[in-house]
């Protein structure tokens, strides 16, 4: 991964965002030698905001089933039948 200080990214901003595009590989941004931020790819950050979405939902899923928050396939089909039933009225 690609380090770079703070002072370097604001002087070459340009130079640094054209190498991020290139190897979309993150870079780290350090600030008196501290890590600060990442600067990464918009696409790379879209598809890991997507990716944890995924998992948070797998998440919700999995504890839903733990907590025995769950229905059988018939019992939703029957909710969905009455539901489609009281709408046609």
């Amino acid at each position: 991964m690609k380090v770079e200080l703070v002072t370097s990214l604001k002087r070459q901003a340009t130079k640094i965002l054209a190498e991020l595009h290139e190897s979309k590989e993150p870079v780290l941004i350090t600030e008196h030698g501290q890590p600060s931020a990442y600067l990464v790819d918009v696409e790379d950050y879209e598809f890991t905001q997507r990716r944890l979405r995924l998992l948070e939902a797998i998440t919700r899923g999995e504890q839903d089933i733990l907590e025995q928050r769950t229905q059988s396939h018939d019992e939703v089909t029957n909710e969905l039948q009455n539901k489609i039933a009281r709408w046609s009225e």
